[in-house]
């Protein structure tokens, strides 16, 4: 049954639970925080977090990335403060009616569970230190992890001695001496997703990268066509992948794209879990699950739901009337989503996805010289000149972004009088912004610098029409439902607050970038030389800092995803690529896309004689005189073409 390797709720806080202790002192609040984004990684069941916990504490403590922590646990402390302050005025408050229309709301997200697809959510076990493994397969009986200065990612081995994912490097030597750790290679982990991936659009050409080791597919045709079950397929595409590429994954088969992510994390490594595509068992699958598992419920979040009583989805609804009024009103319906087990089934390619922002960030050692600030100023927007180039868009709004040495994060924008996307123009927009801060802050240290520009204009020739409006297709318009009162309805808060997930996580690892920054180099066991240790502590340090900055590049580029490479027989077959193609403005069909070919065809379009053909075409057959003559011009753009309709050449 699912849940059944859960275990049992209890009314322990986490944090409690993470620290040993029933009662929560002083710092204990801040050694749950320090335990890390991955404290949910599957490998840790069996692992002390207690001990891990006292690790950390202790290494970091006296740090700036300590008391920048210690702060901004004081300050979540007394957030929760006014939070329970606010329930305990609404418990004497008559609720009725927040009830009522909290009951109406899940009413109506009842009546949109969708059970007729088949989600499945797929991630790759351990991805980069499995990639190493190939290379160096003496690594696959010990403990070893891939980055330097943070872990990216720990083989299965080194996970039961509590090292993680976003956990500082020097701290995972603590908890494991003999840990062997190898330089990031990203070359080489792409390559490998590239082979995953094209294996994955057999199975369904539309599926959804969520990163460079985990993807959504909608196998729901492919079952049908195959006259397969779910699990068998799943089953097949795991297999076969294993033996393609040799490295192994895990899968998450469920009814909708929330609760596969969760299902995927079950029987890690090289496993997979069902949830039954029924209301019963899914209800019976969110109810015990404790709400941190869920995509989207990080750890601040996770604090907050705790303290007013909330562990675990179940207990949602209980307080389902006092969460608008807590959290607000998109937390509340993504809240309500988590308990109904409801989530999206749509999965389409990562490129279709309306992108809001491009953005470049660097992180360097503390810098207040005016001209290095600016020589890397120019240095980002030369890289994010690249980005905009790649990614072919320009920018309306341009944002500054920095930190201070002091963690403290500031962000200046601008709009420009025109979109931009060349080097100078960004540099030139820019400077301005960093010579106030400079002005605002005498002294100014920065340790990290970005630029980022939104409110984005399309370069892509086939996404512009004749008109100058981007053209989007009909299955990619954003379709906002919204209820009596004007609430969004899902999937807008579903995606929000999974975005805020995703950026908790980045800012956890460019902060314990920080911390390890700041730690004298340890002393490894000999087995674990990857690297010459002799160097300086400077020249480590530029290092550590350089794979920080490639990282937090590293998986924001959208790839195109690859052409099938079986037919419907299932046999090999190249993938047809057929011309490129302008749909008209007038007619709406398509034409080769050619300048000179696609004018002709316009100018033969809005041609007089072919207006007045179309609208004798409309013309009833029978009429005449004055009247009729005069309503031609008027046929012609009421009826028929829909492009036509748009089209009033009057006199």
């Amino acid at each position: 049954m699912p849940g059944d390797d859960e275990d049992p709720p209890t009314e322990e806080s986490p944090v409690a639970a993470a620290t040993g202790k029933t009662e929560v002192a002083e710092h204990d609040t801040l050694k749950y925080h320090l335990l890390g984004p991955s404290l949910t990684k599957a490998g840790q069941d069996s692992v002390d977090q207690q001990k891990v916990s006292e690790i950390i504490y202790n290494a970091s403590k006296g740090s700036k990335f300590f008391n920048n922590e210690e702060f901004k646990d004081k300050n979540l402390t007394q957030k929760i403060e006014r939070i329970l302050a606010r329930k305990k005025q609404l418990e004497k408050v008559d609720l009725a009616s927040d009830l009522r229309r909290a009951d109406e709301y899940i009413a109506e997200l009842e009546l949109s569970r969708d059970l007729s697809q088949t989600v499945v959510h797929i991630d790759c076990d351990a991805f980069y230190a499995a990639v190493e493994e190939l290379d160096r397969p003496e690594l696959k009986d010990v403990p070893m992890a891939v980055g330097k200065g943070v872990l990216t990612t720990c083989n299965y081995h080194a996970r039961k001695f509590g090292c993680r994912s976003g956990m500082a490097g020097f701290v995972a030597m603590k908890l494991c001496p003999q840990l062997i750790c190898l330089p990031l290679n990203f070359e080489k982990y792409t390559s490998k997703a590239q082979e995953v991936r094209t294996i994955l659009a057999d199975y369904d050409p539309r599926f959804e990268s969520a990163s460079i080791d985990e993807a959504y597919l909608n196998i729901t045709e492919y079952c049908q066509e195959k006259e397969m079950d779910p699990e068998e397929v799943v089953t097949q595409l795991r297999n076969e992948v294993a033996e393609k590429t040799k490295i192994t994954i895990s899968a998450g088969i469920a009814a909708n794209a929330k609760i596969a992510k969760i299902a995927s994390n079950r029987n890690k490594p090289n496993g997979q879990f069902r949830v039954a595509s029924d209301r019963a068992t899914i209800l019976a699958f969110m109810r015990d699950l404790p709400c941190r598992k869920v995509n989207g419920v990080g750890r601040v979040f996770e604090r907050e739901l705790d303290a007013i009583g909330v562990k675990t989805c179940g207990d949602l609804y209980a307080q389902r009337a006092y969460l608008s009024k807590l959290f607000g009103h998109k937390a509340f319906q993504f809240l309500m989503q988590c308990y109904l087990g409801l989530g999206r089934t749509q999965v389409a390619p990562a490129a279709e996805h309306e992108r809001k922002s491009v953005g470049t960030e660097s992180t360097f050692k503390d810098m207040s010289d005016k001209s290095e600030l600016r020589a890397k100023l120019r240095w980002i927007a030369e890289e994010l000149e690249k980005d905009l180039t790649r990614t072919q868009f320009k920018g309306r709004t341009l944002v500054l972004k920095t930190k201070l040495h002091t963690y403290e994060v500031l962000t200046r924008q601008t709009v420009v009088p025109k979109a931009i996307n060349a080097a100078e123009d960004l540099y030139t927009y820019s400077l301005p912004m960093l010579t106030k801060l400079e002005r605002e802050i005498p002294g100014m240290k920065l340790r990290l610098m970005g630029l980022r520009c939104t409110h984005l204009v399309s370069t892509k020739k086939d996404e512009v029409d004749f008109f100058g409006m981007r053209r989007v297709e009909p299955s990619s318009v954003k379709r906002t439902t919204t209820d009596d009162e004007g609430w969004e309805i899902w999937p807008e808060a579903e995606a929000e607050f999974e975005e805020a997930a995703r950026q908790e996580r980045q800012e956890e690892m460019d902060e314990l970038e920080r911390l390890s920054q700041e730690q004298p180099p340890q002393p490894l066991n000999p087995v674990s030389k990857v690297e010459n240790y002799n160097e300086s502590r400077s020249l480590r340090n530029a290092e550590d800092i350089e794979e920080a900055n490639r990282r937090r590049k590293h998986g924001r580029e959208v790839l195109p995803n690859p052409s099938p490479q079986k037919g419907a027989s299932g046999k090999s077959s190249p993938a047809k690529a057929g011309p490129e193609a302008w749909a008209c403005p007038i007619c709406g069909l398509p034409q080769v896309a050619q300048d000179r070919a696609f004018n002709d065809h316009i100018d033969y379009c809005l041609s007089r004689q072919t207006i007045k053909e179309a609208a004798k075409a409309e013309q009833p057959l029978g009429s005449g005189g004055k009247e009729n003559r005069g309503s031609k011009r008027k046929v012609a753009v009421t009826t028929g073409n829909a492009a036509r309709k748009k089209l009033f050449f009057g006199k």
